[in-house]
Order: C-alpha cells, then sequence, then structure tokens
C-alpha cells in the first residue's frame, strides 16, 4: 500500500477518537475520520506506516443503518467532544461492550464471563461536571496604546490537538445550570472587557471554567482558573451567575478561583454536597473544588450499585463481613457505599486533601466503620502484613485506579498479602486486560466483568471487575 492510492473500505469498528476502522484485502488497518461502523467508503490513504495507515473517506458508498441525523450537534465537528456522537447509542453500547471483551481476550489472554453492558437512561445532559475553556483570541493595541480583546468571549471546547476554542452555547452533554453559568460569563467579559490568558504574550487573565452541579442536590459551584490574583468586578460576576444558576432550575452555593498558587472561595462555601441513592440507601458527598467525582450522577449510583453487588456476593460467601481495602479511595465515595455491609473499611489515597475529604464524607453520613490514611498502597499494605494489622488481613481490595492503571507494585502487594477478592473499577479496557493478566500471573482468575457507558457519546467506558485468588493452581 502507498500514500494516495484509493481503496474501497468496509468500516467495521471505531477507534475512541472517532475514527472508523477498516482493512484493506491485505489485513492493513486503516483509520478514517469521519467514517462510522457500517459505511461502505472510498478512501485515499493519506498516510501508511507498517502496521496502520491513515485514510480520508472520498464518498460513502453505503451509508450505515446507525448513523445518525448530521445535525445531531451543531459543533460536532468542531470541539471533539462527541468522538461517537454520530452513532446511534444502542450501537455505541454493542461496540464498548466489544471492546471490553476483546482486549480482555486479546491482552489479558482470557476468555472472560461479561454482563452486558449498562447502558445510561439518557445519553443527553448527563455531566455534571463541565470544563470549558475561555478565549478572547489575545490583545490588540489600538490607538492610543489601549490593548483590547481580538474578538467576543468564547467559552467551550477544543478538538483534538487544538487550542482554538469552539464557542459553544449549548452543548448536549452539559446540563442547563453549566450552560446558563457559561453565557452569565459571556455577557460579564464582554461588558467589562475582561480578557482571555493568552500563553503567546503571557497576558490576559481567564484560562477556563468549571462548572459543577449536584444532581442529588441541585447545588452548583462555579470554579475560574485565572492567570492573575483576582477578577475586576468579582461581585457583579456572582451576582450574574446566581440569577443565570436560578432561572436554569439550580442554586449557585460556590463560586471559586484558582491561580497557579492558591484556591480561594470568593463567594458562598468551600464544597456543595450531593446526594447519592445505592439500594434505597442515600448518602451524602460533599464535593470541592480540586476533588475528583464521577461525572455522570445516575450511572455512578449504578456502578457503585454493581460494586456493592460483588462486595455482597464475597459476604454471602464468607458468612461474615468482610475486611474492605478501598485503594485510590479518592474522597471515600465507593467505600462508603459498601461500609454497612462491611466489618471495616480502610481507605488509602496520596492525595492529603481527598484524605480529609473522605474522613469528613464518614462523619456526615454517621459512618463509623471506615478510616482514611494518606500514602502509598503499594507501600502501606507490607507494612501492615509486617504489624499484623487488621487491614492486612483484608477479603476484599477495591482498586479505583486512574486510567493508566494499577502500579505492578501495588498488583504485587495484594498477591504477597493473599488477599482473596479484587473488585477493580476501570475507565480503560486496556490498562484492567494489563492489570487482569498481571494478576492471573499472580495466582489471580478473572470470574466477571460488568462494563458502564459512563460517558455516552465519547470513546471511554468504565468496567467493573470480580477478580479472585486461586486456591490452588
Amino acid at each position: 500500500m502507498e500514500k494516495g492510492q484509493i481503496v474501497e473500505l468496509t468500516i467495521e469498528d471505531i477507534s475512541a477518537e472517532g475514527q472508523g476502522i477498516g482493512r484493506t484485502e491485505d489485513g492493513l488497518v486503516v483509520f478514517v475520520a469521519g467514517a462510522l461502523p457500517g459505511d461502505t467508503a472510498r478512501v485515499e490513504l493519506t498516510k501508511v506506516k507498517k502496521n496502520y495507515s491513515i485514510g480520508k473517506a472520498l464518498e460513502l458508498l453505503h451509508v450505515s443503518e446507525f448513523r445518525r441525523d448530521e445535525q445531531w450537534c451543531p459543533h460536532q465537528d468542531m470541539c471533539g467532544g462527541c468522538p461517537y456522537g454520530r452513532l446511534e447509542y444502542s450501537k455505541q453500547l454493542e461496540l464498548k461492550e466489544q471492546q471490553v471483551r476483546s482486549r480482555l481476550e486479546r491482552i489479558a489472554g482470557v476468555e472472560p464471563k461479561m454482563q452486558p453492558i449498562v447502558g445510561a437512561d439518557s445519553d443527553e445532559r448527563y455531566r455534571n461536571k463541565a470544563v470549558m475553556k475561555i478565549s478572547t483570541g489575545g490583545l490588540m493595541t489600538k490607538k492610543g496604546g489601549i490593548q483590547v480583546p481580538v474578538h467576543e468571549p468564547r467559552i467551550g471546547f477544543s478538538p483534538a490537538k487544538s487550542h482554538d476554542v469552539t464557542d459553544c452555547p449549548d452543548c448536549r452533554l452539559q446540563i442547563g445550570t453549566a450552560m446558563a453559568a457559561a453565557e452569565a460569563t459571556r455577557q460579564f467579559m464582554e461588558e467589562d472587557h475582561i480578557c482571555s490568558y493568552d500563553d503567546r504574550w503571557d497576558k490576559g487573565l481567564m484560562r477556563q471554567m468549571t462548572v459543577r452541579t449536584a444532581f442529588g442536590t441541585g447545588e452548583v459551584m462555579v470554579i475560574y482558573d485565572i492567570y492573575g490574583k483576582g477578577i475586576p468586578n468579582a461581585a457583579k460576576l456572582v451576582e450574574y451567575l446566581d440569577d443565570a444558576v436560578y432561572e436554569a432550575g439550580g442554586s449557585l452555593e460556590s463560586v471559586v478561583i484558582r491561580n497557579d498558587k492558591k484556591t480561594e472561595t470568593i463567594a458562598g462555601k468551600d464544597t456543595i454536597t450531593d446526594a447519592v441513592v445505592i439500594e434505597d440507601r442515600t448518602l451524602e458527598f460533599e464535593i470541592s473544588a480540586n476533588s475528583f467525582y464521577q461525572v455522570n450522577h445516575d450511572q455512578m449510583e449504578k456502578l457503585y450499585g454493581i460494586v456493592r453487588s460483588y462486595c455482597a456476593a464475597v459476604y454471602a460467601q464468607n458468612g461474615t463481613e468482610p475486611v474492605v481495602l478501598d485503594l485510590y479511595c479518592g474522597t471515600g465515595t465507593i467505600g462508603l457505599c459498601v461500609a454497612d455491609i462491611a466489618s471495616h473499611v480502610h481507605g488509602i489515597e496520596v492525595v492529603q486533601d481527598a484524605v480529609l475529604d473522605a474522613n469528613r464524607n464518614a462523619t456526615i453520613n454517621g459512618i463509623v466503620n471506615a478510616t482514611y490514611t494518606c500514602g502509598k498502597a503499594e507501600e502501606l499494605i507490607p507494612q501492615w502484613v509486617a504489624e499484623e494489622n487488621e487491614a492486612a488481613t483484608a477479603d476484599i481490595a477495591i482498586l479505583d485506579p486512574p486510567r493508566a492503571g494499577c502500579k505492578p507494585e501495588l498488583l504485587q502487594a495484594i498477591a504477597d498479602a493473599a488477599i482473596p477478592n479484587v473488585i477493580y473499577v476501570s475507565c480503560d479496557p486496556a490498562t484492567l486486560a494489563r492489570d487482569v493478566k498481571l494478576l492471573h500471573e499472580a495466582r489471580y482468575e478473572l470470574m466477571e466483568a460488568t462494563p458502564v457507558d459512563m460517558f455516552p457519546n465519547s470513546g471511554h467506558v468504565e468496567t467493573v471487575a470480580l477478580i479472585q485468588r486461586r486456591k490452588s493452581d
């Protein structure tokens, strides 16, 4: 195959970035922007590598039956936020389930027992956190040396590998409170001639804004990342935000500014509170500006319910309440959701602020059998084993690592401690499969995996896996 060659492809899959994937007659993988599974296209090869190539669709010979209306979102080709947005939602779920299965088979070398993917009740307006870039195009100098923004305030998102900001007055993934807060910010910036920061001149103020909305309570926090010490006339901005969020059905409870040196609350509280229902049990969680929290409230309840069901199965199997290690625990949300069926929950997290949040969340919910420690789990677990600490006799280790997956040292520490059950919550099927393989080599077996679509219209999928230690080889 050569650059410039034209081939006819049937698109069979889609990448996480939204590129259609097809194969030539001789088996070369071709990534085609804009093509969808089920399409047949004439494709020009624009880049040819040893193991894959990049192509440009010249003509669609057959249009996929799973292709949505081209106008599903007017910003779709510009912001990069919905790489799966052109696909019918049922097809998205089918592909994501297959992606989890294929990675476990190909990378981990196992034939997984898979539960059907848990889809969302709605693939729109599900995000409780909107992170939007702010741009006024930099600064230009008028006569008299007056510096003014190049263009009107734009608040939205950037395509992959681009710094351009697509202004999004409405995004179909975001709740109305986020869009209302963004519009209030546009109005304030335009009226008060506030510029965005531009690294080309190292000048300007506004970098980006984040809107966090607690779906369970309606409380809203707005966070501005700025280049400077404060926002001029901030009281006016807060007033605009308060009115806009109220009109959208929310309650503005916190306005925060962050720069390279500190995080400061300029109006309201330092946190907002969300309510989560797990099996008819309601828990409240405080969310601060810098804390991690799942972005899809409704799917989070389903995901935590699956974790709880796996813990309950271990409880039923052993006949006693399990001791649980909650690793990469963040603000403690997962561990607190299983604390009522556990003897004790021991959380470990490397971020000190998150540990403080986790202990506070335990107190808020009246949970006394959960404690949280700041440190590295791969170091603390061997230490607890040497000290014969109760945590070293854990029945279950819950893992919820970042996209990069677990450190091999942590997996080895779990194996050395002979913790019999591992519940792994993963946001990347490839790193999950890699870690399942490492655990398999340490006498563990993948018992079951349940994909959960936390991020409809994107290329990401969450998976909950139950992994158990083999009693003998």
